[in-house]
C-alpha cells in the first residue's frame, strides 16, 4: 500500500469512552499519530469496561475505539503535566477531545489558550451540548439524545413504548463529525498559517440527523410517526415482511422495482389493479398489501427470497449479532481483522475505508503510558514529569 494519507499529522486526543476514541480512531487508521492523552490514575476509563477484559487495564471495549494510537498519561491539572503537554502542542497540527462543554476553557484546551504556544493548531471540542449555552455544563450521552432529538419517537413499534436504536449510533454520528471538521480545519491552517476552535455536539449532530422529517415539519408541519415493520414513511413497500423462517426487508424505492418484486412472487396483475398504481395509491393500503405480501413470502424461506431477487430489488435479510458476523459476504470483503495484542490476537472489525482498493490494518492500542518515555523524549524532555 502507498504511504497513508494522514501520514505526519500529530493529534493529542484527550479523550474516553466512546464518541471522541471513534472520530479519532478513523484519523489514526489512515495514518495519522494520534497520541492519546489519559488522566492519571487508570486513563480512558474504557480500561476497565466490562465484561470482557485484556489483562489489566484493557478491555475488548477500549481496543475497539482506540486502534493505531500511542498511549500518554498526564495530568493536566497538575504544572508538570501541563507543562509536558504544552510541549507537546508546540509540535502538533490539532488537539482534540469530548469533554463537558465547560470543560476546554477550563483546562486550556482551547485556541484562546493553545494558539498562544502554536498558532498554526487546530482545537476540535465533542461536547454534550456545546460551548456557548445554556447546558455546557450540562453532562450528556447518546440515549438522551435520541430521546430529545426524536429519535426515539421514529424507532419501534406505533403502540411500543419509546425505543433506543441497538447502538450508540449517534455518538458514532459524532466522532465522524468531528473528523470531518478537524481535517477541514488542519487543511485550512495549512493555507493560512492560522487555526481555530472546531465545535460540535452530540446533540446538534442528532438533530441534524433529523434531515428530510425535519424539514417537513418546519414547511408543512408534518409529523413524521412511527409505522409498523420498520416501514418508510413515504414509499411502500418498503419494510420488513415475515418469510417461512424469518424475515426480510424488502425495498422498492423505485416504481421499477415495484415491477420486478410482483414478477418475482407471481404476482403480476397487481400492477394492473389501481389501488397499486404507484407510491401514493399504494400508500393508503399499505397494511392491506403488507397482509398480502407476507402471505406469498411466508411460503418460502429468507434464503430462497435472497437468492431469487439477489441483484434484481434492493433485499437483505434480517439478522442477529451473530448472523451478521458469520455471513460469507463479510468475509469476502475482507471486513475482518486479527489484531495481534500480549493477551493473545483479537478478532476486531476492519475500517470501512478502502484505500486503492485495500483495507487498513489496525493495531492495538498499548498498554496505558506505554509511549511516554518516547514521546517525552522528542518534546525536548528526559524525564517523566
Amino acid at each position: 500500500m502507498k504511504e497513508l494519507p494522514l501520514k505526519g499529522l500529530r493529534i493529542l486526543a484527550v479523550e474516553q469512552y466512546g464518541a471522541g476514541p471513534y472520530g479519532s480512531m478513523h484519523l489514526a487508521d489512515l495514518g495519522a499519530e494520534v497520541i492519546k492523552i489519559e488522566s492519571p490514575p487508570g486513563g480512558d476509563v474504557s480500561r476497565s469496561t466490562g465484561p470482557y477484559f485484556l489483562g489489566t487495564g484493557d478491555s475488548l471495549f477500549f481496543q475497539t475505539f482506540n486502534l493505531n494510537k500511542r498511549s500518554l498519561r498526564l495530568d493536566l491539572k497538575a504544572a508538570d503535566g501541563r507543562a509536558a503537554f504544552e510541549e507537546l502542542v508546540a509540535g502538533a497540527d490539532a488537539v482534540l477531545n469530548n469533554l463537558r462543554g465547560d470543560q476546554p476553557a477550563k483546562l486550556g484546551l482551547d485556541y484562546a489558550t493553545l494558539g498562544k504556544l502554536n498558532p498554526k493548531i487546530v482545537c476540535a471540542h465533542l461536547s454534550a451540548y456545546g460551548r456557548d449555552n445554556t447546558r455546557t455544563a450540562w453532562p450528556g450521552y447518546d440515549y438522551l439524545m435520541q430521546a430529545e432529538a426524536g429519535f426515539m419517537a421514529l424507532t419501534g413499534e406505533p403502540d411500543a413504548p419509546p425505543a433506543r436504536f441497538g447502538l450508540s449510533m449517534v455518538d458514532y454520528m459524532t466522532g465522524t463529525t468531528m473528523a470531518m471538521g478537524l481535517l477541514a480545519a488542519v487543511i485550512g491552517a495549512m493555507r493560512t498559517g492560522e487555526g481555530r476552535d472546531v465545535d460540535v455536539s452530540l446533540f446538534d449532530v442528532a438533530l441534524h440527523q433529523l434531515s428530510y422529517p425535519a424539514t417537513w415539519y418546519l414547511n408543512q408541519g408534518h409529523r413524521t410517526e412511527r409505522l409498523e415493520r420498520s416501514a418508510h414513511p413515504s414509499t411502500v413497500p418498503c419494510q420488513v415482511y415475515r418469510t417461512a423462517d424469518g424475515w426480510v426487508m424488502v425495498m422498492c424505492m423505485l416504481e421499477k422495482f415495484w415491477q420486478q418484486f410482483v414478477q418475482g412472487i407471481g404476482s403480476p396483475a397487481w400492477t394492473a389493479e389501481p389501488r397499486f398504481a404507484d407510491f401514493s395509491a399504494r400508500r393508503k393500503v399499505r397494511v392491506e398489501l403488507t397482509g398480502l405480501i407476507d402471505a406469498v413470502l411466508e411460503t418460502q424461506t429468507s434464503a430462497y427470497w435472497m437468492e431469487k431477487f439477489a441483484g434484481v430489488i434492493p433485499i437483505a435479510p434480517v439478522l442477529d449479532i451473530a448472523q451478521a458476523l458469520d455471513n460469507p459476504y463479510v468475509r469476502e470483503i475482507d471486513m475482518l481483522q486479527e489484531v495481534e495484542h500480549p493477551q493473545g490476537t483479537q478478532r476486531m472489525l476492519r475500517s470501512p475505508i478502502r484505500l486503492d482498493g485495500q483495507r487498513l490494518s489496525g493495531k492495538a492500542c498499548p498498554p496505558l503510558d506505554a509511549d511516554a518515555d518516547a514521546l517525552l523524549a522528542g518534546a525536548g524532555r528526559h524525564q517523566r514529569p
